[in-house]
C-alpha cells in the first residue's frame, strides 16, 4: 500500500472526476480518496462527486495492489500539483 498527498488543482471539476474515475478503473488496485472526514473510491463517480473536492484542498491517494506503483504517479499527475511522501 502506497500513499500520497495531493493540493487539487484549480481545475478539478465534474468532467475531471469523470476521467478520474476512468483512469482510476484501468487499473487493478484498490485505489481510494480521502479528504477530512470522507473517504471514497476513486473508481466511483458518486464517491468522487460526494467529495466536493475544491481548488487548494489537501486529498490523500491510497493505492493499494499489485500495480499500485504505476497507479500512483498517474492519478496524482491528474488530480493535483504538488504532492508529498506519505
Amino acid at each position: 500500500m502506497i500513499e500520497r498527498s495531493i493540493r487539487v488543482h484549480s481545475l478539478f471539476e465534474s468532467g475531471e472526476a469523470a476521467v478520474l474515475v476512468q483512469t482510476a478503473s484501468r487499473f487493478n488496485s484498490r485505489i481510494s480518496l480521502m479528504h477530512e472526514d470522507k473517504t471514497a473510491n476513486a473508481k466511483s463517480i458518486m464517491g468522487i462527486i460526494s467529495l466536493d473536492l475544491k481548488s487548494g484542498q489537501t486529498v490523500r491517494i491510497i493505492a493499494d495492489g499489485e500495480d499500485e506503483q504505476s497507479a500512483l504517479p498517474v492519478l496524482e499527475q491528474l488530480l493535483g500539483t504538488s504532492s508529498e511522501p506519505a
